[in-house]
């Protein structure tokens, strides 16, 4: 049986929208990660959009997944679907963590702050187990 999620292979959806599609644009000469006091994101409405996107993909696909074991679908095709869902995933962490590395990271370095490194590669090493 070859399991669908909304009409579509969680594969094919997880694929829909290329992992570079609408970066943080780096240049954006008023971005700031620091107002007043408060580290806050600062990604364009486009980024947003395609973040909001590709979530609101994954938040169906694993309704089709808790649908799947609900109907006692075969395993190997959940976890395929799983498997899906955690590129899926993968995928809005690596734009994330670009647009972080472009713009926040590279604007605390310039501001002399250090330990921006040490935070990013905390975060880095929770991304990769």
């Amino acid at each position: 049986m070859n399991a669908k999620v909304s009409g579509k292979s969680a594969a094919g959806q997880a694929e829909a929208l290329p992992a570079q599609a609408g970066l943080h644009d780096a240049g954006e000469g008023d971005a700031c990660c620091d107002v007043d006091g408060e580290r806050k994101s600062h990604h364009s409405d486009k980024v947003k959009d395609n973040l909001v996107s590709r979530l609101n993909r994954i938040e169906g696909q694993i309704r089709g997944v808790k649908g799947m074991i609900e109907k006692d679908t075969y395993c190997d095709d959940v976890l395929n679907q799983i498997a899906a869902i955690q590129s899926a995933l993968n995928s809005v962490g690596k734009i994330l963590l670009e647009g972080h590395m472009k713009s926040c990271v590279v604007e605390r370095l310039e501001q002399g702050d250090k330990d921006v490194i040490d935070e990013l590669l905390k975060t880095m090493g929770k991304l990769m187990k």
